[in-house]
């Protein structure tokens, strides 16, 4: 396939990132958003990728070892993915049509991904743990045309409305259609017109701390192009090989287990979702040549818990996302490993926004520099004004003077929650934070997490720092509860570590140690040991659930 010039468009981009992967003020000040009117990722990138090289672009990892493990080329996924599209247009689905795709990690994601984007379909990634009631919410609210789901999840499905077409992988399914092996189709794939940069591709529906998640729709450019930014974050090179551990429905999983890596021409290594202990992510650190790994924060607690061990041998970037790097974590893995641990933040709604890139050692306890192509602004919520540095603000993205590409449409069938989202020419993310005198922003809390408590603002993420640099503490959460004099007070809900106590001697300790960490005001008032944190499965805490237990009702 020959280069179109919104391919050379998207490369020109991409290789200036690359060219200053570790000068960020010059990548910032350089770097501009391709304008990309008619670009389709699979086809206009994916497939030129494929036609001029073919080194590995996947590799599922297999249950008995390195020969066990499943690697598949660039372009035998170009081809496998041609014919997946040809079959689905075939059982009718069409350009804009949503397809919502509930599976693990297996070959069968990636090819499906690629076959929806060359359709033009859009597509609904759910997690496998998904209720039926939310696949309810899911099929209705995403008006699903098509759903492609492992065998052994389609019973969830059942009685559920819609007039939906359902295809199974792995196995049979009364009344579903098997998926069959793609290389059935023998047919080359020819799409049908062109793809508008702007025409819908994912429908993502945010993690649900709520009673109603939101539904987060992305583009052709603003999530393939926009990760782009991400891609600069992780530091990846062509040729490199990364392992991310996410799994598939959760945007994070489209972030580095597809366009972070394969904008880079990268390997993607990935680990079935069900075999992701400690000991197995270490294993495959170490016997897959990764060179660039990201986890949540619970994943790297996990490998410490573990006992980190000598460095894998080919690592060269380590990074975390999902919520805020304790210190704390930070300085064991740079001890253990000697490579620097490097936090990262965007959400759902974005691509990569900030974050510690290549070149810029972290401080423990900050989330880094915007990304290029992210112009960010710490804003009063009151106000509107820009707060000066040193002063508490919401994070948002500037729009006025040239829109972010990795920024969302908006939110479907919530014109009001966009408009507001929107408001005053910025992208509001809802986070607090506040800025250095070196422009380093330091992650604060979510407005919505903020309390007072005897007239002083508290950020339950500060309390959380000092609570997990005690070694008797594995995990920890905190929230307010309500006070006859402070008007409300910290509660931390501790998961000890291994070996710890969990009874009254071991919770004052636990209260005392964090003392001295605090001032008095924010010191932490009350303690309950849990066996297990709540959790997103993208890691993180649902707060709503812990202030629910303490209050009795619902928090919205």
């Amino acid at each position: 396939m020959s280069e179109t010039s919104a391919t050379q468009e998207f490369l020109r981009a991409r290789d200036l990132l690359l060219l200053h992967r570790t000068d960020l003020a010059k990548a910032t000040a350089e770097f501009r958003w391709p304008r990309l009117e008619r670009f389709n990722w699979a086809l206009d990138w994916f497939d030129t990728v494929a036609a001029r090289q073919d080194r590995t672009a996947l590799r599922i990892v297999g249950a008995a070892g390195p020969g066990t493990d499943r690697l598949l080329g660039f372009g035998e996924l170009s081809l496998r993915s041609g014919r997946v599209a040809v079959r689905l247009r075939a059982l009718g689905l069409r350009r804009g049509d949503p397809l919502l795709l509930m599976l693990g990690n297996r070959v069968e994601v990636w090819e499906t991904m690629l076959a929806a984007m060359k359709l033009g379909a859009i597509v609904i990634p759910t997690y496998a743990t998904a209720t039926a009631a939310e696949l309810a919410d899911r099929l209705d609210r995403g008006r699903v045309r098509c759903v492609i789901a492992e065998a052994g999840l389609t019973d969830r499905f059942a009685g559920l409305p819609g007039g939906w077409l359902g295809i199974s992988v792995g196995g049979g399914a009364e009344g579903w259609i098997p998926y069959e092996d793609a290389g059935a189709a023998a047919v080359p794939f020819t799409p049908e017109g062109v793809t508008r940069g702007d025409d819908p591709l994912f429908r993502y529906f945010t993690s649900g701390t709520t009673s109603k998640p939101k539904m987060v729709e992305h583009t052709h450019v603003s999530y393939p192009v926009g990760h782009l930014s991400g891609m600069y974050w992780n530091g990846l090179l062509p040729g490199d090989v990364h392992l991310n551990i996410s799994a598939p429905g959760w945007a994070k999983h489209a972030w580095s287990s597809l366009f972070v890596p394969w904008n880079a021409e990268a390997t993607v290594v990935a680990l079935d979702a069900a075999d992701t202990s400690p000991g197995r992510i270490l294993d495959v650190l170490r016997t897959r040549d990764v060179s660039t790994f990201c986890a949540p924060p619970t994943v790297w607690r996990a490998l410490a818990a573990e006992g980190l061990g000598p460095r894998p041998p080919a690592l060269r970037e380590a990074m975390a996302a999902g919520e805020p790097l304790e210190p704390s974590l930070i300085e064991q893995v740079g001890r253990a490993w000697g490579v620097d641990l490097r936090d990262g933040y965007g959400q759902t709604e974005t691509t990569g926004q900030i974050g510690n890139p290549p070149g810029r050692t972290p401080v423990p306890g900050t989330m880094g520099f915007p990304l290029p192509g992210y112009e960010v602004a710490l804003v009063d919520p009151g106000t509107g004004r820009v707060v000066p540095g040193g002063e508490v603000g919401e994070i948002c993205l500037e729009l006025r003077r040239e829109r972010p590409l990795g920024v969302m449409r908006g939110y479907v069938g919530d014109p009001r929650r966009t408009e507001k989202v929107f408001a005053g020419g910025r992208y509001h993310t809802g986070d607090l934070a506040v800025r250095g005198t070196d422009g380093r922003l330091t992650y604060v809390a979510r407005a919505d997490d903020m309390f007072k408590s005897f007239d002083h603002r508290i950020s339950p993420r500060e309390l959380e720092e000092a609570l997990l640099r005690d070694p008797a503490v594995a995990d920890a959460a905190v929230v307010p509860v309500p006070d006859p004099v402070g008007l409300w007070v910290p509660k931390a809900y501790v998961v000890s570590a291994p070996g710890q106590r969990a009874d009254a001697a071991a919770a004052r300790g636990v209260l005392e140690r964090a003392a001295a960490l605090l001032p008095p005001e924010k010191r932490v008032r009350v303690v309950e040991f849990a066996a297990e944190l709540p959790r997103t499965a993208s890691g993180k805490v649902r707060r709503a659930e812990l202030r629910e237990r303490v209050a009795g009702a619902e928090y919205r």
